[in-house]
């Protein structure tokens, strides 16, 4: 069984920075693609970012430039990194996973607002 806690959203007003963890746990013997959607009210859930197991990088458009992905193999661990924040970054943030199929975290609010 794997689990995945994910950490570091809240409140943040436009142009300030935050950064999400998501930690997997339990048997893995290998993590594939790690990323990060997003689903922001009466939206569809999106791709944000995700990266490879061998550091490969992808970006939606909207938030290229502003925010990073990265991974520590080790710790099992995915991270995103949010700059420069805006009103339309607001959504709960899932990580999700591939370990011989895909997981999901339970998600975590982002709200950028003044």
């Amino acid at each position: 069984q794997v689990q995945l806690v994910e950490s570091g959203g809240g409140l943040v007003q436009p142009g300030g920075s935050l950064r999400l963890s998501c930690a997997a746990s339990g048997t893995i013997f290998s993590i594939g693609v790690m990323g990060w959607y997003r689903q922001a009210p009466g939206k569809q859930r999106e791709l944000a970012a995700e990266i490879t197991s061998g550091g490969n990088t992808n970006y939606a458009d909207s938030v290229k430039g502003r925010f990073t992905i990265s991974r520590d193999n080790v710790k099992k661990t995915v991270y995103l990194q949010m700059n420069s924040l805006k009103t339309e970054d607001t959504a709960v943030y899932y990580c999700r996973v591939i370990i011989r199929g895909a997981y999901w975290g339970q998600g975590t609010q982002v709200t950028v607002s003044s």
